[in-house]
């Protein structure tokens, strides 16, 4: 058990919307992720998706409106609700969501779980 420096795992890596793991809580996985531009639509019809800015600005884009985000703000999805994530620069995100969660709702098309 050691501390975890988001800021520094952060720095490891520079491809967009592809999270990294970076610890576990109770069979979900802590994840890290850079995002720039948009995202998929896409669902979870198995769980919500929960979105904390750590850096920069993120909208959310539902079919009925946008939430936008700032750092030190959340926003959840509820299961099953389509939406796409948009960042216009360069944004900083923390995800937590049950261990092996699709980032884009498809296990055929989501990035492969990686541990940092």
């Amino acid at each position: 058990m050691q501390a975890i420096n988001l800021a520094e795992k952060l720095e490891q890596f520079s491809d967009f919307y592809q999270p990294r793991t970076v610890g576990e809580f109770n069979g979900h996985d802590l994840m890290v992720v850079k995002a720039k531009g948009p995202f998929v639509w896409h669902k979870h019809d198995e769980t919500d998706d929960l979105f904390i800015v750590l850096k920069g600005r993120l909208e959310i884009h539902l079919r009925d409106r946008t939430v936008s985000l700032g750092p030190g703000e959340l926003f959840v999805v509820p299961r099953g609700v389509e939406h796409c994530p948009v960042a216009e620069e360069e944004a900083h995100i923390l995800l937590i969501e049950p261990r092996d969660t699709p980032n884009t709702g498809d296990a055929e098309t989501a990035a492969k779980r990686q541990v940092i």
